[in-house]
């Protein structure tokens, strides 16, 4: 397979890794990303330990909490200028106030807003903001108390990243600095026992080949996969994370001291995971001059 510069920057900027090994690992791996970054691993190469979302799209989250139910919506649009528009603000609040009745993203759409549909709302706003919109992701939490923090805000409740905390007992203040901990971190599960079994397979697995290119004997292998899982956990799962408000404990320490106890969490931020086309700059001037 034939390998791109654009698949070599891709992985540079995945892995953090340089050029020449980045093409390398792409070479060896025959073109597979997710492949290519788990070989650099092993080598020692890559400097991020997991794959972000890359975002690339535009538009707004936005909370909502009544009761012990929060949700976070996005709404998508074409350009960051629209984020900023004061009608679009408008129907995103409005949606996320909507979605704390609901049970997903399809009954969202049919929902009531006002005289019309969610999805009828959304449609009326593209021909009167003059861009294409989406209504992409909701996500709930449900808890004796629910927590909210929007990150980037542009207005209340409205933002770049919207973040849900849902907490076990009465919150004294706790909840929102979790959430605030969940913004920075973006961690992958509650706990161990929530993780993806496919990501600590993985995770294993390139841990392993770590160890065995160290040529250590496979018996102190299996004892270097335990501490080593183990920290991984503390990386990646909420409550094993340090606190970034207090590193000297967890998180699931801290809830504990202030007599609650986290059932679940949400995170979202604008556009994760989706790719929109780009064009340099001398394209898109040839193709305004109709060339």
């Amino acid at each position: 397979m034939s390998i791109t510069a654009t698949m070599v920057k891709e992985l540079r900027d995945v892995s953090g890794a340089g050029m020449m090994d980045a093409k390398k690992a792409l070479t060896e791996t025959n073109g597979d990303m997710e492949a290519a970054v788990d070989w650099l691993r092993t080598k020692g190469l890559a400097k991020a330990a997991k794959k972000s979302g890359r975002t690339a799209a535009e538009g707004l989250v936005g909370v909502a909490v009544r009761g012990g139910v929060g949700v976070a919506v996005e709404v998508n649009s074409e350009t960051d200028f629209v984020a900023r528009n004061s009608d679009f603000q408008e129907i995103v609040r409005a949606i996320a106030q909507v979605a704390t009745g609901c049970a997903d993203i399809e009954a969202l759409k049919g929902a009531k807003l006002g005289d019309k549909t969610v999805e009828e709302a959304v449609t009326e706003k593209i021909v009167t903001i003059g861009e294409n919109l989406h209504l992409r992701r909701m996500i709930a939490v449900e808890g004796d108390t629910v927590a909210s923090y929007v990150h980037n805000a542009v207005a209340d409740n409205l933002g770049k990243i919207g973040v849900l905390v849902a907490l076990k007992g009465a919150d004294n203040g706790i909840g929102k600095q979790i959430a605030m901990h969940v913004a920075a971190t973006a961690p992958a599960s509650l706990s161990e026992k929530d993780l993806d079994p496919a990501v600590i397979e993985r995770e294993k697995n390139v841990l392993t080949e770590q160890a065995r290119e160290s040529g250590k004997p496979e018996a102190v292998i299996e004892k270097m996969i335990v501490g080593r899982m183990q920290k991984f956990y503390e990386e990646v799962t909420l409550l094993n994370q340090k606190f970034v408000i207090n590193p000297d404990t967890t998180v699931g320490q801290a809830a504990k001291e202030a007599g609650v106890e986290v059932v679940a969490f949400a995170r979202l931020a604008v556009g994760e995971g989706v790719e929109k086309e780009t064009e340099d700059f001398a394209a898109e001037v040839a193709k305004t001059a109709g060339r």
